[in-house]
């Protein structure tokens, strides 16, 4: 039972890092652009330690479309709670839509048909 949930865990990890290495230099600015590439490439690659482990241990439970599927929904939860509470950006409602329907989506591609 736990093993399910253990891609589930190391894409969430795998998920804060990215996001960090991706968006987190957006509060730099003024930080040059070589700098943050770098940071980010160092970030990432702590993403790449969890993700790749997430993928192959997941691919035994989940198809390759239900990882994938996984991890965007991981992407934009985290995305969200990043983006409000580090970047102080304003969650809006037309987000709630977008994500409600990608929620449909991982109910099309979990359902057993």
């Amino acid at each position: 039972m736990i093993r399910a949930f253990l891609p589930i865990i190391l894409l969430t990890l795998s998920n804060i890092f990215m996001t960090f290495a991706w968006y987190g230099h957006l509060k730099y600015k003024s930080t040059a652009l070589w700098i943050v590439i770098l940071v980010s490439w160092g970030i990432a690659f702590f993403e790449y330690c969890l993700q790749v482990p997430a993928n192959r241990i997941g691919h035994g439970m989940y198809s390759a479309a239900q990882l994938k599927t996984m991890q965007e929904v991981i992407t934009l939860v985290v995305f969200s709670v990043f983006s409000v509470l580090y970047l102080k950006e304003e969650f809006r409602w037309n987000y709630l839509v977008g994500f409600v329907f990608i929620i449909l989506a991982v109910f099309f591609i979990f359902k057993k048909w």
